[in-house]
């Protein structure tokens, strides 16, 4: 498969198949493809897959595409203003992600429950249930806003907005801390929590969350 990601604020990612390949996605990211392309719903994992999707801000069911006769082409759309990024999975590198980023991936590539502790769910923000990518094959992710990446060395460490953080290579912890200073914590702001991550790897920070946006959008509406 070969692909490519254009547009802005609203990108789309463009996949070339040859006869027979296939790319999943989650339901309602077709935007447009060829007349070749065949599709089919599945439960994508059985019972299991169908509940860690659930739980993880996806569909119940995976749309699978197969370019049927001939090579063909398919594109999938961001849901949010942002970009897409492509993330190469594989039996050494697996990733997390925040929970609804799943747009497409090859077939090899598997969606799984990514528990992280407790504090992260209750007090952060975003919910303590992030997505894993394990398995083969690239998978594409929604970044809400612009993306900025880190390389982050053994032990180092990030503090950031819960809303912020986006993904990461799955040797990268992710944890929460709470804000130092009453004073701080009822009019700085942040919140009482926020989020710190600690390499080794790279992590993917995003600058608008849907959820700040919404906020934004909300403010200025007129009230009565």
């Amino acid at each position: 498969m070969q692909y490519k990601i254009e547009g802005a604020p609203f990108p789309v990612v463009m996949c070339e198949l040859s006869a027979g390949e296939q790319v999943a996605c989650q339901a309602g990211a077709m935007a447009w493809m060829t007349e070749n392309m065949r599709m089919s719903t599945n439960a994508g994992g059985g019972l299991g897959g169908i509940f860690s999707r659930m739980v993880s801000g996806e569909g119940l069911f995976q749309n699978l595409y197969t370019a049927e006769g001939g090579p063909g082409s398919i594109a999938f759309a961001a849901q949010a203003p942002g970009e897409i990024i492509a993330v190469a999975v594989s039996s050494r590198k697996s990733f997390i992600a925040q929970k609804g980023a799943y747009i497409a991936s090859e077939p090899g590539v598997r969606i799984e429950i990514a528990l992280q502790k407790p504090g992260v769910g209750f007090f952060g923000g975003e919910g303590f249930i992030l997505q894993k990518f394990t398995g083969n094959g690239t998978a594409f992710l929604g970044i809400d806003g612009t993306t900025v990446d880190y390389d982050l060395g053994a032990g180092e460490k990030l503090i950031v907005d819960t809303g912020a953080f986006a993904a990461a290579e799955s040797t990268v912890s992710v944890d929460v801390q709470m804000v130092k200073g009453l004073g701080n914590m009822l009019a700085g702001g942040e919140g009482m929590f926020l989020t710190t991550v600690t390499g080794p790897g790279k992590i993917w920070l995003q600058t608008m969350p849907l959820s700040t946006f919404a906020q934004a959008i909300f403010r200025m509406q007129p009230r009565r």
